[in-house]
């Protein structure tokens, strides 16, 4: 028996002649699966390992959708061992998790603070489900990658304080997959969601113990099951299987709107924690061989080794964990139909036996090479905290099909943008040229190489960890203060600019900068070679109030602001329309990096202006004192016609003129968007013409 035919997993088989259970342990000694029936009656079914093999099975006859159930596992006492077989565990295959007992009551039952997990009692239980579903031909949309534009949203806050959905669907499945909802996709040319983590997930203990809750996800329960507290009450109040039904329906509706379905996912560790955190599943169930260990210094007793900050990071170089991911990943992408997977904290899923990175990792060739994972996306977050962590631009070769968050494209526009100005404010000059930014504009060559192209970067400017863009321009420090840590958690490394006031105000002009400078980094983010990745609200000027690590913190503050707003509506038409340029011109959208003096189809060419209407110089790359370009963009024809587009950059506050260049084959030029207000769009400008920035700015101009 093997786990990776999904056909054949651990976990329930209802499809048998008789129902059957299995579970891999290589360590237990005894297993038994308690199922507890809808009509009070309890079954206990003993499994018998299968020779020379880590996997214990048994019949289970009687068996249906709806029965809850957990096990029960023995085995030899050890340091690396946590067995005890009066323990209820969740089956790692689980399709359902609910909650036990008392922690069934509330809207967010299982989600919030409760009891800590004793010894012999849980808070969760495994579910037996129904899996059946009508997909009526829905297919996946598969969108081509340059065409992506990614949403990173949280199911809870994208519509909790969305007052055109009815109340009982706010931050829900149902909520996410509301037409009022996808209309806002729709309008801001979202054509993939991300979703924060929605695999079953658990608040920390220490979280619990001081009355908060992890809103966020990142902390699993089980790899197969949907959390379900991010279902609808009716859901929730009739089961697992309602659950399930409620979230293929949204992934059904978004397909039908031709919106993608991505979702993070945490493989790296598990919501049973460090040494002396709860045991719910794998840590009682085989913890030796599941998580990494070390050997401490004397008196030499065996710790984890832990390259998550979380305290029990998983073993991938063990074939049954191993196993257990790709199961999980083939599970949600055929039988759930998603399309794709960002993946936490990737860099811990290809360290070897020895915690050292490996490129070439098994673990990695099974997702890029897995037959029922070809059609998905994978997007790996290149980094952990162990040991040489930080990985961006190591995922893979060319054809390797991983794109990476690209946290360098991060730095760089917001240095540009924020820190430079600020610099430039205080000291009349600013710390650096426009050459970084070049770069970023152009794909991150330098990261991701000629053979991978711009698609292997997801660039971003915000995420869900980190100020809004709003907060971006707000605020130069966090204020995490409601996170109970006394402001010490949190990246202080923001790379932030408050525009001259901490915080909200209503000085009109400093109003007007931050809207400004939050245009710049849209139209940034927008206008780049590589796939854009947008933050839920920021493009309706979310804010909160400047906490840059808001996991912990209630739904007044971290939801998106769907109220009437003048600058929100603004903000939200400037996205808008930068998405309508971005798929109007495939110039912007480059698959391939080109190659001097070859023609490459899927790349662009690219020729670059200084302020003079010249060519670039070297002076004028790398000194802080010129921070302006004009960067002309071509297509090479593979699949859309030709096109070609002129962006202008001026990175400084100062008012300066520049001359748009003139080309043989260019008869002149038509502002089609800009980053300064009541500029004039429509008259077309000779080449040559000079067209006067007012300040720090981004213009962009169709070519006649």
């Amino acid at each position: 028996m093997h786990e990776t035919a999904i056909d054949h997993t651990p976990g329930f088989d209802l499809g048998a002649d008789v129902p059957r259970f299995s579970l891999r342990s290589a360590t237990a000694t005894a297993v038994v699966v308690v199922v507890e029936r809808a009509d009070g009656q309890s079954a206990r079914y003993p499994l018998e390992r299968l020779p020379a093999t880590d996997v214990w099975a048994a019949e289970t006859p009687g068996v249906v959708p709806g029965d809850r159930y957990h096990l029960l596992v023995d085995g030899p006492v050890g340091p690396r061992n946590e067995f005890d077989p009066t323990r209820p565990l969740l089956d790692p295959y689980a399709r359902g998790i609910a909650p036990t007992g008392a922690h069934e009551s509330g809207p967010d039952a299982g989600a919030g603070p409760g009891p800590a997990t004793g010894t012999s009692t849980s808070r969760w239980t495994s579910v037996v489900v129904d899996d059946a579903f009508d997909w009526g031909g829905v297919v996946k949309p598969l969108v081509p990658l340059d065409r992506a534009v990614v949403y990173e949203a949280n199911v809870r806050t994208l519509t909790a304080a969305n007052p055109h959905l009815p109340e009982h669907l706010r931050g829900t499945y149902a909520g996410v997959a509301h037409e009022s909802t996808i209309a806002h996709l729709h309008r801001i040319g979202v054509t993939t969601l991300e979703l924060l983590p929605v695999q079953a997930f658990d608040t920390e203990n220490w979280l619990r113990d001081a009355g908060r809750e992890n809103a966020w996800g990142y902390n699993t329960l089980g790899f197969f099951a949907p959390h379900a507290a991010h279902a609808s009450a009716p859901a929730r109040a009739e089961g697992a299987s309602a659950v399930l039904r409620e979230f293929k329906g949204m992934v059904r509706l978004l397909h039908e709107a031709g919106i993608q379905v991505v979702l993070d996912v945490v493989y790296n560790h598990t919501a049973e924690e460090g040494l002396g955190g709860p045991t719910t599943s794998l840590r009682g169930i085989d913890g030796a061989n599941r998580y990494r260990w070390t050997q401490a210094q004397p008196p030499f007793r065996d710790t984890d080794y832990d390259t998550t900050g979380c305290g029990n990071t998983l073993d991938t170089s063990v074939e049954a964990t191993a196993d257990l991911i790709v199961d999980s990943l083939v599970y949600w992408a055929r039988e759930v139909q998603v399309d794709g997977f960002r993946f936490d904290l990737m860099a811990a899923l290809a360290r070897d036996a020895h915690h050292v990175f490996d490129p070439q990792h098994p673990l990695l060739e099974r997702i890029r090479n897995h037959p029922d994972l070809q059609d998905t996306l994978v997007i790996a977050e290149p980094w952990d905290v162990g040991p040489d962590g930080w990985k961006t631009g190591s995922f893979g070769a060319a054809g390797a099909r991983t794109s990476e968050w690209n946290d360098g494209f991060r730095n760089t526009v917001r240095q540009f943008w924020l820190t430079d100005i600020a610099e430039e404010r205080r000291n009349g000059m600013p710390h650096t040229g426009i050459g970084a930014l070049a770069g970023a504009l152009t794909g991150s060559r330098h990261l991701f190489g000629a053979g991978r192209g711009p698609l292997a970067g997801v660039n971003f400017v915000t995420a869900h960890d980190g100020f809004t863009l709003l907060d971006l321009v707000s605020y130069d420090g966090k204020h995490n203060a409601a996170n109970g840590e006394e402001n010490r958690d949190g990246s202080n490394d923001n790379r932030s600019f408050n525009h001259g006031i901490e915080g909200d105000t209503a000085d009109r002009g400093v109003r007007a900068a931050r809207g400004r400078s939050m245009r710049n980094l849209a139209a940034t983010l927008m206008l780049s070679a590589g796939v854009p990745m947008l933050t839920a609200g920021d493009e309706r000027s979310r804010t909160q109030h400047g906490n840059n690590n808001a996991y912990v913190v209630s739904d007044d503050l971290t939801p998106v602001d769907w109220s009437d707003d003048e600058d929100a509506e603004s903000m939200t038409e400037a996205v808008a329309a930068l998405a309508r340029f971005r798929a109007a011109h495939p110039a912007l959208r480059p698959t391939r990096f080109g190659v001097e003096g070859q023609e490459t189809p899927g790349a662009s060419r690219m020729s670059w202006y200084g302020p003079d209407g010249g060519p670039m110089t070297l002076e004028g790359w790398d000194q802080p004192v010129h921070r302006a370009l004009q960067y002309f963009v071509e297509s090479t024809p593979e699949h859309e016609p030709y096109d070609r587009v002129l962006v202008v950059v001026h990175g400084s506050g100062r008012t300066r003129d520049l001359t748009l260049p003139v080309r043989d084959d260019v008869l002149g030029y038509r502002l089609a968007w800009s980053s300064e207000k009541h500029r004039d769009h429509e008259r077309l400008r000779p080449a040559g013409q000079v067209f006067t920035a007012y300040g720090p700015g981004i213009h962009l101009f169709e070519v006649a």
